[in-house]
């Protein structure tokens, strides 16, 4: 349980990380993305990611963990939603519960 918890929270970090270089995105050089402070933050963020991610691996299937993973597009949906103001379509809510509906199929 604590490691399918560790997963869920990967699959979070790994969502902000994606804002946080979405955000970074913006600068219009590489000096300037350089000196983004949402670089470096998405950057920590997906090294932790990855290092949560390695420790869930010892201990779960890879078959499992990997398929799991896809989560991180829910939390994406709703940090870009909430952050961004993109729209949330009809083709995306569908996608949303095909992910959880394979995700609970991995899980059970």
């Amino acid at each position: 349980m604590v490691n399918f918890i560790l997963l869920i929270i990967m699959t979070f970090i790994g969502a902000l990380a994606g804002y946080c270089l979405k955000r970074a995105s913006s600068s219009e050089s590489l000096i300037m993305l350089l000196s983004c402070r949402y670089f470096y933050f998405g950057a920590i963020l997906y090294l932790l990611s990855a290092l949560i991610n390695i420790y869930i691996l010892r201990f779960m299937d890879y078959s499992i963990v990997l398929p799991l993973t896809s989560i991180t597009y829910i939390w994406t949906m709703f940090i870009s939603f909430k952050k961004l103001g993109e729209r949330i379509s009809k083709k995306k809510i569908t996608g949303i519960f095909l992910i959880i509906i394979g995700a609970l199929c991995i899980v059970m």
